[in-house]
């Protein structure tokens, strides 16, 4: 018997060296695998995995995505900066120059999408000037044709339906301009601290379904108190229903989505000449390396995957609506409409492509009573995340947020609309689902958005490489 310990006992020891390296010394562990060893392999809730994310988006779709984007009309956003926060009035405006927005002056906005910022199309257009004529004389007026009458009110019905997620601004009031997306991009401003704080405890405390008595393991942006209270947190995250787990992923992926923009498109040198924006390697580490943020950072760029597949599938569902022939990127430009319309379409078809997509199936796939309480629940939370976003200090902070969480909002009510999309008729006006034009260019900004994330994912991993 003693003979035989010692034989296995050498066999464990002589596995180990072997497998721990020289004199079994461990390998140092290095930048890169702190950050992106844990973010790999299949995401959970979905059938897709790390890999085939990085290489659908990064070779085949991210460089179309941005063509796309900076044409005209996916480059001017109407939004209202000057509404103020519903929830406190202690706001602290940033002061930075590189928090400002420089809106649009007059002549630069192309007249086509001017006069068409709410519909999608000539014809819309025109039809939702008969219906403002129509609401100005206080009823819907009986000399206008049986079919713009039937438009006004379904459109009106819609837009206080209960299918949207997000509330919008009112492009109409005077407070509302076009800003030029291409001239204020979303980069790192100097906006943090408390005021920043603030917004994303609100959103994470208050609106992400968490109980008041489990603490988050970690602030939004630093770390945290220690591996007790994160499996205390994450083991209650794990036993949500899959549609509250799914929303808080949402939540913290486009959370992670802005911290790696900000990592990307830092303010590394001011002179004054010239500002010089890169990496900051230094800055993405503190937001992600596992270590630093003791475990957290990995679970962020993970939830950032889940955020971009949930977009994507939005994207493959919605292909009918802009398959139709009355559908037009209207700029006033025919030719150029046309082109980009032509472009569109191929990069939906791309899209649509992709062999693992997310299957929202499962989502308030229960009892109809407690599934559409669910479904109600989950649109009120991501609606107050809405206006929780005219909170936001920084103006630059303030339009990304505001476009980019109009832009997820639209994204979930295309989810939730499979039927109304399938039951669209092929041509004329699709009274049971339509999208407005702000909803378009924040669904697509916001999916290029986390597009450009990953793609800068693969930066980051690059340059992390090779630190030693």
């Amino acid at each position: 018997m003693g003979r035989r310990w010692v034989f296995l006992i050498g066999l464990v020891g002589a596995v180990w060296l072997l497998g721990s390296g020289h004199g079994g010394q461990q390998p140092p562990v290095t930048a890169a695998q702190r950050c992106f060893c844990q973010v790999s392999g299949y995401l959970d809730d979905c059938t897709c995995d790390v890999e085939t994310i990085d290489r659908f988006n990064n070779y085949r779709l991210f460089p179309r995505l941005q063509k796309l984007l900076e044409s005209d009309y996916f480059r001017y956003y109407k939004v209202n900066l000057k509404r103020p926060c519903p929830f406190w009035n202690d706001i602290s405006q940033c002061g930075r120059r590189d928090c400002a927005v420089r809106p649009c002056q007059s002549d630069e906005v192309p007249d086509g999408i001017k006069s068409a910022s709410y519909k999608y199309s000539e014809v819309a257009n025109n039809l939702i000037e008969e219906c403002e004529q129509a609401e100005r004389l206080g009823a819907v007026d009986e000399s206008l044709s049986e079919e713009t009458q039937k438009a006004v009110l379904q459109w009106t019905k819609h837009d206080d339906s209960s299918d949207n997620f997000c509330e919008a601004d009112d492009i109409q009031s005077p407070d509302a301009e076009y800003v030029d997306l291409l001239l204020n991009p979303e980069r790192y401003t100097g906006y943090k601290g408390p005021d920043a704080w603030k917004i994303w405890n609100v959103i994470y405390e208050e609106n992400c379904f968490k109980p008041q008595t489990i603490k988050r393991p970690l602030s939004p942006l630093a770390s945290g108190q220690g591996k007790s209270e994160e499996n205390t947190f994450y083991s209650w995250l794990e036993g949500l229903c899959v549609e509250k787990r799914a929303f808080y992923r949402l939540i913290s992926g486009l959370h992670a989505s802005i911290n790696v923009h900000l990592s990307a498109r830092y303010l590394l040198q001011e002179t004054w000449l010239e500002k010089k924006w890169g990496h900051n390697i230094t800055e993405f580490q503190q937001r992600f390396d596992g270590i630093l943020t003791e475990g957290e950072g990995p679970r962020r760029l993970k939830n950032l995957y889940f955020l971009y597949l949930i977009e994507l599938r939005a994207l493959s569902k919605v292909v009918p609506f802009f398959e139709r022939p009355d559908f037009q990127l209207f700029t006033g430009n025919k030719v150029h409409d046309a082109e980009k319309k032509m472009l569109l379409l191929e990069i939906l078809h791309e899209i649509k492509s992709f062999p693992l997509h997310f299957d929202e199936n499962s989502f308030f796939a229960g009892d109809k009573k407690e599934a559409n309480k669910l479904k109600e629940d989950f649109r009120l939370h991501f609606r107050n995340i809405s206006r929780i976003m005219d909170c936001v200090g920084c103006f630059k902070c303030r339009l990304w947020g505001k476009l980019q969480i109009q832009g997820l909002g639209t994204a979930l009510k295309i989810l939730f609309s499979e039927k109304l999309i399938a039951n669209m008729p092929e041509s004329g006006p699709s009274y049971e689902f339509h999208l407005t034009r702000q909803e378009i260019v924040s669904l697509f900004n916001a999916f290029g958005r986390i597009s450009t994330s990953v793609k800068e994912l693969e930066n980051f991993r690059n340059l992390l490489q090779n630190i030693h």
